[in-house]
């Protein structure tokens, strides 16, 4: 495995394992150059959503950081995700539109449904199916669904969703959830790996990371990965993004990923999937 290694979606489509991530990351000079140099170091895959409201510094970055790489739209996975206010079936359409005019792109390689709005996310899903079926979106997915909300949304779906986009870090493991969507061929992503921050300075990951000789970040990486999860770490300094990516070159004991497994508490640092009012 290396950082443009890809697992393949229920539908043949190829999405890298490891990207960046840019969620709170403002409209400017940062944005752009963070997404810039992911794509130098070897990112390929970016993920941003409508309600980051920075799509357009997204778009500028990746033109940037295809010219310097020397690489086509082709060989980046892009990820966007439609807003609650936006849920329903022309609403969401409309959208999908303006995400790719802030961006700047033709197309995108992904598109998620958010949050799971109840009464709503049906509505934005049949829209998805219609993007996907006319070939303007290469896969289509959702966040944030539990299990319950998978069941409902396969119940009445045509296409059922590629990935599902999920809180998931050793406190919250999720495995419900995981089990799930192992079952259904839906491939699991991890937003917010690293816990915001709140696990770095924790003394059993510190222990085992220093055993390997790598930073506690890469190691509940590195765990996100043999997991089967795709890892989508934040950072916009430009060391941090090198380093979170270099994750590829160890591999985690089955009694070390045992250990990070058991730190499992079901806490949340984002809001809950069941329980949200925007």
């Amino acid at each position: 495995m290396n950082l443009q290694s890809t697992t393949t979606l229920s539908n043949g489509v190829k999405m890298p394992w490891f990207g960046l991530g840019v969620f709170k990351v403002e409209e400017g000079p940062v944005l752009v150059n963070a997404v810039r140099s992911a794509i130098q170091h070897g990112y390929r895959s970016i993920d941003t959503a409508a309600i980051y409201e920075n799509e357009a510094g997204v778009g500028q970055g990746i033109r940037e950081g295809m010219e310097e790489a020397g690489i086509s739209r082709s060989n980046l996975f892009v990820t966007s995700k439609v807003w609650n206010a936006d849920l329903g079936y022309e609403s969401t359409i409309a959208a999908y539109e303006t995400s790719l005019e802030k961006l700047g792109l033709d197309y995108l390689d992904l598109y998620l449904v958010h949050w799971p709005v109840e009464g709503k996310y049906k509505e934005a899903w049949r829209a998805l199916e219609t993007l996907y079926k006319e070939g303007r979106v290469k896969a289509i997915g959702v966040s944030n669904f539990q299990v319950h909300h998978l069941e409902d949304l396969m119940g009445a779906a045509e296409i059922k969703p590629m990935v599902n986009q999920v809180e998931y870090h050793p406190r919250l493991s999720q495995k419900e959830v995981q089990a799930f969507c192992q079952e259904n061929g839906i491939q699991m992503e991890a937003w917010s790996p690293l816990m915001q921050g709140q696990l770095l300075d924790n003394e059993d990951l510190r222990e085992i990371a220093g055993r390997y000789g790598k930073s506690v970040a890469q190691v509940i990486l590195r765990w996100d990965l043999q997991n089967g999860v795709v890892t989508i770490p934040k950072s916009v300094k430009e060391q941090r993004i090198i380093e979170n990516s270099q994750v590829f070159d160890f591999e985690l004991s089955a009694e070390d990923m045992k250990r990070i497994d058991s730190m499992n508490q079901n806490h949340r640092v984002g809001p809950d999937p069941d329980n949200f009012d925007f």
